[in-house]
């Protein structure tokens, strides 16, 4: 799949270019005034929402007049009428007050009780909720009412929703709140001046702790520093056939960006077992809660990482590390991740091939998220810095600073450099700058990649030298264990048994592996152990399997 050719400017100069036109600025002005035209709204009613908005507004350079903080309900789920009177309201207002919105007031209210202005457009980049305003609405019966054709299917009969879904329609008045509203950036490439004057683009600063949101865009900025570095994960095993593809084409983009990846397509999500290291890209479906890899002690994601799990209440709370996806996965480091407050149906929540496809093209998280989305006025809610632009360090540039990137990761960088090297028919350039990426930056991740590429060269022997000390030396973190288990797996493969008993003798000494991983660790390393003539390992790593899963069936204390 060819990606689609990119802007001739930055793709964040593109989204502001029509307002800045507007308001009579010229092209070259639109860096600088993309922080200038962010708005941030907290609620004055709890301190660390302030805190929140302040902080990004300090590290993106958003003036400090732009923060909006109004009291509010301190509960992620509130009814329509507190939404109009405690959010929707008061925010609408202080934007026409302070020129955000061109609206002007008129001694009218709608069906829902919320002021009517004739509004001739607005000046918005986006607009950030911060953690303590709230997350959702629920339904209320009393103001249900027919939005043809919508509602005339039964599961659009509803005006639950969430909170930034309709702040998106600040802009417009007087908008249907049942069922959902066609969102006009939808799969558009070419939005004109007048699309970007009715939509407001909402991103949210949110999860389980205070600490969690304000270190989002912490993380945005540093990995827009370095490059999105780490591997690309997408587990394509959801029930629908249409989920099915949209993932397999995330799948073929982040291969054509050159990530090294992992694509899963059993009938089940990612074991624990699976290899899972530096998970800087992940896509997935299909199950309620967080799970497999995700929960191993001391995971977290590199910085940077876009993570998103399609699932209805995939964001339902956002206060749990353990509930749903969103809230879990900001918990563990995610930078940037899509949700669904409420059942969103799989044909109106963010497409995630239309969501990577923008971003492959230097869009940024919330140009990216709105051209992936169907509807407004309904479910679905994007977590993170709105400005963050994953791929705004092209990979050659990573490679090319290899030295100042952090130890852990840098290999990533010459992995991603060797894959484009390869795709474009240029191998032996790809296999040096594999070696003396071993040279510079030496990584298990990286041993393997280049273990690879010298075995379809064919030195055999290169591969074995390289992957058994580099299993020597990589640490017990929690994200080497998966790469240890491969490149002991390929050795043995390779039938040099010897060495993929030692790399075996490494992952198993690790205490921190959970019994259910090493158990089917020890089964794998066992066969091993006997092909490697070292029958007393095997018998040793045998008894440990036993007791094992004598725990497993045995009853509590």
């Amino acid at each position: 799949m060819a990606l689609p050719r990119p802007p001739p400017f930055p793709a964040p100069w593109l989204r502001l270019l029509p307002l800045l036109l507007l308001a009579g600025l010229a092209p070259a002005a639109a860096a600088a005034a993309l922080a200038d035209n962010v708005v941030l709204v907290a609620n004055s009613d709890d301190p660390d929402s302030v805190a929140i908005a302040r902080h990004y507004a300090e590290v993106r350079g958003v003036p400090p007049e732009n923060v909006i903080a109004l009291g509010m309900p301190r509960s992620e789920t509130i009814t329509w009428r507190q939404f109009v009177v405690s959010v929707w309201q008061p925010v609408q207002d202080e934007l026409v007050r302070r020129g955000w919105i061109d609206g002007m007031r008129m001694n009218l209210l709608d069906a829902v009780g919320r002021r009517k202005y004739s509004i001739a457009g607005h000046r918005i980049v986006a607009l950030v909720t911060c953690r303590g305003v709230p997350l959702r609405i629920e339904n209320d019966p009393s103001l249900l009412s027919d939005y043809k054709p919508y509602t005339d299917r039964p599961q659009f009969r509803t005006n639950a929703g969430a909170v930034d879904s309709e702040l998106s329609l600040l802009a417009q008045a007087d908008y249907p709140i049942n069922a959902g509203v066609p969102n006009p950036f939808f799969a558009n490439l070419h939005p004109t001046v007048f699309t970007y004057s009715q939509v407001v683009k909402v991103s949210r600063l949110d999860g389980p702790t205070a600490s969690d949101a304000l270190h989002l865009v912490d993380l945005a900025v540093e990995a827009e520093r370095t490059g999105l570095l780490g591997r690309a994960y997408v587990d394509i095993a959801g029930p629908h056939e249409s989920g099915d593809r949209w993932l397999a084409s995330v799948a073929s983009t982040l291969e054509e960006l050159g990530y090294d990846e992992t694509v899963t397509r059993a009938t089940s999500t990612m074991g624990a077992s699976a290899r899972f290291d530096a998970p800087a890209l992940y896509f997935g479906w299909y199950t309620q809660d967080m799970n497999g890899p995700f929960l191993l002690p001391g995971f977290r994601f590199p910085p940077g990482a876009v993570a998103v799990h399609i699932h209805s209440l995939s964001a339902g709370t956002l206060r749990s590390a353990t509930e749903g996806w969103c809230g879990p996965l900001i918990s563990r480091g995610a930078t940037a991740t899509l949700g669904n407050v409420y059942e969103p149906y799989l044909e109106y929540l963010h497409r995630p091939d239309l969501f990577v496809a923008a971003l492959a093209r230097g869009e940024d998280l919330v140009d990216a998220a709105y051209y992936a989305l169907p509807l407004l006025s309904w479910q679905s809610i994007v977590v993170g810095d709105p400005l963050y632009r994953p791929f705004a360090v092209s990979a050659l540039a990573e490679v090319s600073h290899l030295s100042t990137l952090p130890r852990a990761l840098a290999g990533y960088a010459v992995i991603r450099q060797m894959n484009l090297l390869g795709r474009a028919g240029r191998p032996a350039e790809a296999l040096e700058l594999g070696r003396s990426g071993m040279r510079n930056s030496p990584s298990l991740p990286l041993a393997l990649a280049l273990s690879r590429m010298t075995r379809a060269a064919g030195d055999a022997e290169e591969q074995v030298g390289i992957l058994a000390a580099a299993a020597q030396e990589a640490d017990a973190a929690t994200g080497n264990w998966g790469v240890l288990r491969e490149a002991a797996a390929l050795l043995a493969g390779s039938r040099h048994f010897t060495e993929s008993l030692a790399v075996y003798r490494r992952l198993l000494a690790i205490d921190m592996i959970p019994p259910e991983v090493r158990a089917s660790w020890l089964a794998e390393a066992g066969k091993v152990a006997l092909a490697a003539g070292d029958t007393a390992q095997a018998a040793r790593w045998d008894q440990d399997a036993g007791r094992i899963a004598e725990r497993s069936i045995s009853p509590g204390p």
